[in-house]
């Protein structure tokens, strides 16, 4: 697993499809990540959450490929940066509860493997399992 990270690291956000048990052992491996679902953005508009995530400086791990890809070609359209999209699909990555340990693994390597809090800055990444 990935050495924990510094004050300069990669902030990650989960969107609603996930469960809030990858947030919480990511964070006990020392990984600043939050869940939709902690911090009530389950019930915002795609481009608010896109928004709060550049506000709070965290790229935003999501499934929802359609919406979050047209929305990050508009910003990027319009000269406005998000801080990283990662995508991932159900049929690489499915999103149960027996691929939390899973998800953590990836995620904990991704993360340890791009430390710079901009390391995905406008930049769209597949996680694949």
């Amino acid at each position: 697993m990935g050495a924990g990270p510094s004050g300069t690291d990669v902030k990650l956000a989960l969107d609603h499809h996930y469960s809030r048990r990858i947030a919480e052992q990511l964070r006990e491996l020392g990984h600043d990540v939050v869940a939709a679902v902690e911090v009530g953005w389950e019930t915002m508009e795609d481009t608010d959450v896109l928004d709060r995530c550049r506000d709070e400086g965290r790229a935003l791990l999501t499934n929802n490929v359609a919406d979050f890809a047209l929305i990050a070609r508009r910003w990027q359209e319009s000269g406005q940066e998000h801080l990283g999209i990662v995508f991932t699909s159900d049929s690489s990555m499915p999103r149960t509860m027996d691929t939390i340990g899973r998800y953590v693994e990836v995620l904990d390597d991704l993360m340890s493997q791009y430390p710079g809090r901009l390391a995905f800055a406008g930049r769209v990444h597949w996680l694949n399992g």
